[in-house]
């Protein structure tokens, strides 16, 4: 599988039982993630793989979070309620560093409930 050609700045939606990998330069791309968590499993991989990226509600289930977010409760850290990120309304950033961790995890993933969505930079 390969990404589609670049299109400029235009969103691919990767995930569930398809997520196109290749070795496509890193700097040409702007990546978010999101857990459906309809989807999700609650094995917890996607937050050993990038706990960076994903962190284990109460609920048991995984949902996304900023990297610079000490919690997925938002900046502050402060566990009030409900994670800032949930379902496809909570896209997080995935910064350069994080690209790899964030593909292995939708690729690891038992549900296919990580998607990933990529914007070519040209």
């Amino acid at each position: 599988n390969s990404f589609a050609t670049c299109n400029c700045g235009n969103p691919d939606r990767l995930g569930g039982a398809e997520t196109p990998i290749d070795n496509r330069s890193w700097d040409k791309i702007d990546m978010k993630v999101w857990v459906d968590q309809d989807l999700c499993t609650g094995d917890g991989l996607c937050a050993e793989i990038a706990p960076d990226i994903f962190e284990m509600h109460d609920d048991g289930l995984a949902y996304v979070k900023e990297v610079g977010w000490p919690t997925m409760y938002g900046p502050d850290g402060a566990a009030k309620g409900e994670p800032v990120y949930k379902m496809a309304t909570g896209l997080a950033g995935v910064p350069e560093e994080h690209l790899e961790a964030v593909i292995e995890s939708a690729e690891e993933r038992p549900g296919e409930c990580i998607f990933i969505d990529v914007t070519n930079r040209c």
